[in-house]
């Protein structure tokens, strides 16, 4: 039998895991936030804020946050603000 490291099974299997495919425009979005807010960890909650309150809101919101010198926490100041869009 042979193994899996010499037919490169596993090499392939961590290739296709590190491909991911963006089929929406709110996920783009939501993965832009991400990136903007430097908070890749949470991304599934920016894609989630972008179908939920719309992808240009969210966006512009992300990106006005960052814009602010004295915000210590971009991605905390920003969840205060979705809260509030909320209300």
């Amino acid at each position: 039998m042979q193994s899996f490291q010499k037919d490169g099974y596993l090499k392939e299997l961590a290739k296709r895991g590190a491909k991911k495919n963006i089929s929406q425009n709110f996920q783009f979005i939501g993965l832009e936030v991400a990136m903007i807010l430097r908070d890749l960890s949470h991304k599934s909650l920016y894609i989630k804020l972008a179908k939920e309150h719309g992808p240009d809101r969210i966006l512009s919101l992300a990106k006005d946050v960052v814009d602010r010198r004295n915000v210590k926490n971009p991605a905390a100041y920003f969840m205060t603000l979705v809260k509030e869009i909320k209300k």
